[in-house]
């Protein structure tokens, strides 16, 4: 069983393209100034199977959709049941473009199974003295948008950078 606290089908502000988020519940920061405070008990949202909740966001995807977001909380918190959820969407949706956002430096989280589904992942905690609403997709400078394949494969950190005309496939 997993647990999440929503499901969004048309953010523009986290990940490139109208996106379905999946706010997953739990977080074992207490981050001054976090986005959503409500997510933070582990306890909190509703609790579902892996497999229900994979199939009801295969559902939400639409053409229309540029990819899966899932945020939190913290979704890596729950990094076993994530790995359930994203393994049976890659199943049947091979190319979807799957970010996950986490507190948790990708040093910290690099050698998670996990990891090898997710295609974009935006690391680090919000710190507010590094808050900056000028930076897209990552509320303060620590945050670091990865490439996560790419930063695998290497060895290294390797950032993700957008495209200036992201244009939905």
């Amino acid at each position: 069983m997993i647990r999440y606290g929503d499901v969004i089908t048309d953010s523009i502000v986290d990940g490139p393209g109208i996106r379905v988020v999946t706010f997953l519940q739990g977080c074992p920061r207490r981050c001054e100034g976090c986005h959503n405070p409500s997510l933070l008990p582990r306890e909190g949202g509703q609790e579902i199977t892996e497999r229900e909740l994979a199939k009801m966001l295969l559902k939400k995807l639409t053409p229309k959709h540029a990819g899966l977001t899932f945020s939190g909380g913290d979704p890596l918190m729950q990094w076993e049941k994530l790995l359930n959820v994203i393994s049976f969407i890659r199943k049947r949706k091979p190319g979807v473009n799957i970010w996950v956002y986490t507190g948790y430096t990708f040093e910290e989280v690099k050698d998670l199974p996990v990891m090898e589904l997710i295609d974009v992942l935006v690391d680090g905690p919000f710190i507010i003295k590094e808050k900056d609403i000028s930076l897209v997709f990552r509320g303060s400078r620590n945050q670091r948008i990865i490439d996560v394949s790419k930063s695998l494969e290497s060895g290294e950190i390797r950032e993700f950078f957008l495209e200036k005309n992201v244009v939905n496939s």
